[in-house]
């Protein structure tokens, strides 16, 4: 059987199986971060958080926790990659409260469960904010290329950032920020069908999963959706790690990428 025909099999199969829990995510993120129609053909965020879904309190979806990667070379991962608990996290730089997550909540979770090896933090580019979303999104993907992508991270998502776009000036004022060494290969690789086919990639699987916003999250096959307070999150990994059977980490993927970080938290 050709390859797309097994790819397109294995995506229906998990398209049926997490059909409960793609609503359930889908209903509860749309509530939080909804894309809005602003009367002009673009969209803007509603001023609202949501309350921890349903999902997020009582559910667990094997077929969602099956969904984290564990690629030890992912770059666009950090945490090790055999840890108990993944936490994969589909947002957008020009999502407010996806930055909000960046500077309040997901500090405190890097020191206190991914450097002592409990959690794992896997990010999927989710753009759903226009043509800025899409450029800041690749040029995420192109700072990873060169083992920088969470330093783009912190600097895409700092305080004013998203007010100010990311055109091509701007994504080479980040990339200079997060010391991404070679600017010119940087923009030559956010511009190129590669970056242009793992976002796409990511943003299927969010789609797929239903996520009607961002931030949305997966710790362990529990969607959480939302920048909620911390101690949600904190209530989802330990409950998690709980009940977390022993993991082997996969072997980087063969694409021509610079491996990255073998899960390191930088």
């Amino acid at each position: 059987m050709p390859k797309n025909s097994n790819k397109k099999s294995r995506n229906i199969a998990i398209g049926a199986g997490v059909a409960v829990a793609a609503l359930l995510l889908g209903v509860a993120s749309y509530t939080a971060t909804k894309p809005e129609d602003s009367g002009n053909g673009t969209v803007k965020e509603e001023a609202a958080g949501a309350a921890p879904s349903a999902g997020a309190q009582d559910g667990v979806y094997p077929e969602l926790e099956k969904l984290a990667r564990r690629d030890a070379g992912d770059p666009l991962a950090r945490g090790r990659a055999d840890a108990p608990v993944v936490m994969v996290e589909y947002a957008d730089f020009k999502c407010g409260f996806c930055g909000k997550f960046a500077r309040d909540t997901e500090p405190g979770l890097v020191k206190k469960y991914v450097d002592e090896g409990t959690l794992r933090i896997e990010w999927r580019n989710f753009p759903i904010f226009g043509k800025d979303s899409e450029r800041a999104a690749r040029g995420a993907w192109a700072a990873g290329r060169q083992d920088r992508f969470w330093q783009f991270h912190e600097a895409a998502y700092a305080e004013g950032s998203k007010e100010k776009g990311f055109g091509d000036g701007r994504l080479k004022e980040i990339a200079r920020d997060a010391g991404v060494k070679d600017v010119d290969r940087f923009m030559k690789d956010a511009d190129s069908d590669a970056a242009g086919t793992a976002v796409r990639k990511d943003q299927e699987e969010a789609y797929g999963l239903g996520a009607a916003s961002t931030p949305s999250f997966l710790i362990n096959g529990r969607p959480v959706s939302g920048a909620q307070p911390d101690e949600v999150f904190h209530q989802a990994i330990e409950t998690a790690a709980k009940s977390a059977k022993p993991q082997k980490p996969q072997k980087p993927q063969k694409s021509g990428e610079p491996a990255g970080p073998k899960g390191g938290s930088e």
